[in-house]
């Protein structure tokens, strides 16, 4: 859809999330007609001037040429099919700030990241290296700022987070230069099969460069068929001619380097967050700013200035010599195995459950069983995780902490979770919060669920911290 068609049209942006409040206002801005429906009414109480509330969350009202959806809406919605009996659009908010963007005589820059896991550490690199070659750019997308208040900010260079979901309703979208980190299954109850959610992040694989992982199969195979004229891998071995990797502890670049023996950018040793995962991420992050011309000194610099967000991995306590690690970022099993793979050899007692989204927790278990002292399982779907563990560690030591089971000592599930996992760890042991699984069955978010655990540590009484 051309930007002169939204001009007096009338428009439904469908959620009023972050993300659906910010296409509200740029559709306002271009003159549509605009509409914000929600399933929770409250949500429709502060508008963007010039958009009114609409009081069916899964219709189209008469006259609608475009939909514009928040992106967790599923394929199988009934405003999706509602949208297709009518014959109208129905996009993503990304998929609108990359119209809006278009049509400008000069278009920002766009570098894509996406992956099923390592996205937001990614892109923070990456925005960081570009601040620190002088670029006007940004962190947007799924990181939380949306792609359309990045645009009409001004930036010239977006780094652009996109989830799956992003991706799906954003059909048009052509970076210059995209990456895919790497693909496991996740969402699997949402774009229903494996090979429909690494479809969607092929999308990021599209335009002039593309970047992937080549160290997971999933990601490197995407990169292997991408339509883009340049293909980029990057690994955490010895680079080949036309990828970026490792040689002797130096991230090395031989894609965008003169010299075929590649060009040094940066110790491993000094990236952050530290360990594989945060290696892999920086390597990713550098190939995209190398692919827009940034220089190596640039790549050094943001590198060394970029640290981790909250819920990544970091120490948040020590207590009676045990260190209570926070990984709660560590939504499916993909993410959860590079966590525990990261505290190795120390042993780990692991707080692990939630919603799994369809994913199959057996193969983490069975490869990361013997590093583990115990297990304290939490969630919805504890089921699957205490069948998992009675399979490949039947002598594991394992508490479940059912809703409803707290002792008097705790004031919530994370409270007792952490109880237990003290009394089952050892001086030098890891507690380890790397869930596998989604929150929102007990908590808001995974950001929610990392401070409910970080409390629950402090709250942690030396002498009887062994207390369940």
């Amino acid at each position: 859809m051309r930007l002169d068609d939204l001009s007096g049209a009338r428009v439904l942006v469908a959620g009023a999330g972050v993300s659906g409040l910010a296409a509200a206002a740029a559709l306002v801005e271009v003159g549509a007609r605009v509409t914000v429906t929600d399933a929770r009414p409250a949500a429709l109480a502060d508008l963007p001037p010039g958009a009114e509330a609409g009081d069916d969350p899964d219709g189209v009202p008469p006259g609608t040429a475009l939909v514009v959806t928040s992106p967790g809406r599923r394929p199988d919605h009934p405003l999706v099919a509602a949208a297709a009996a009518a014959g109208v659009p129905l996009v993503g908010e990304p998929e609108l700030a990359w119209w809006l963007g278009q049509a400008r005589d000069r278009p920002p820059g766009w570098l894509a990241v996406t992956g099923t896991n390592g996205k937001t550490t990614t892109t923070g690199m990456l925005a960081a290296i570009l601040r620190a070659a002088g670029r006007d750019a940004v962190a947007c997308g799924n990181i939380g700022y949306p792609v359309v208040e990045a645009l009409r900010a001004g930036h010239e260079v977006l780094a652009v987070e996109l989830s799956s979901f992003q991706l799906h309703w954003s059909p048009s979208i052509r970076p210059f230069a995209g990456c895919v980190l790497n693909v496991a299954h996740d969402h699997l109850d949402w774009h229903g099969s494996f090979a429909a959610y690494a479809a969607a992040k092929a999308r990021a694989l599209r335009a002039e460069v593309a970047v992937a992982g080549v160290d997971d199969p999933a990601a490197a195979a995407l990169l292997a068929v991408a339509p883009a004229p340049r293909r980029v891998g990057v690994t955490l071995g010895e680079p080949g001619p036309g990828q970026l990797g490792l040689v002797d502890g130096m991230l090395v670049d031989r894609a965008f380097c003169d010299d075929p023996a590649g060009g040094p950018l940066v110790e491993a040793a000094s990236v952050h967050p530290a360990g594989a995962p945060g290696v892999a991420d920086a390597l990713a992050a550098a190939a995209l700013a190398r692919a827009a011309g940034v220089g190596p000194d640039a790549v050094r610099a943001g590198l060394d200035d970029f640290r981790p967000g909250p819920h990544r991995g970091g120490v948040i306590a020590t207590v009676d010599g045990v260190r209570y690690v926070d990984d709660s970022k560590a939504t499916n099993p993909h993410a959860a195995a590079a966590s525990l793979a990261a505290q190795a050899p120390t042993p780990v007692v692991w707080i692990v459950g939630g919603l799994l989204k369809g994913a199959s927790v057996d193969d983490l278990v069975a490869r990361h069983a013997r590093g583990l002292r115990a297990a304290v399982v939490i969630g919805s779907d504890r089921a699957e995780i205490l069948a998992a563990l009675a399979r490949h560690a039947p002598d594991l030591p394992v508490a479940e902490v059912v809703p409803g089971d707290d002792s008097p000592m705790s004031t919530d599930v994370m409270t007792t979770a952490v109880r237990r996992a003290a009394a089952l760890a050892r001086p030098g042991d890891v507690v380890l919060l790397a869930p596998a699984a989604a929150s929102m069955d007990q908590f808001a978010d995974y950001a929610e669920r990392g401070l409910r655990f970080a409390d629950a540590a402090a709250g942690l009484d030396h002498a009887g911290s062994g207390t369940p």
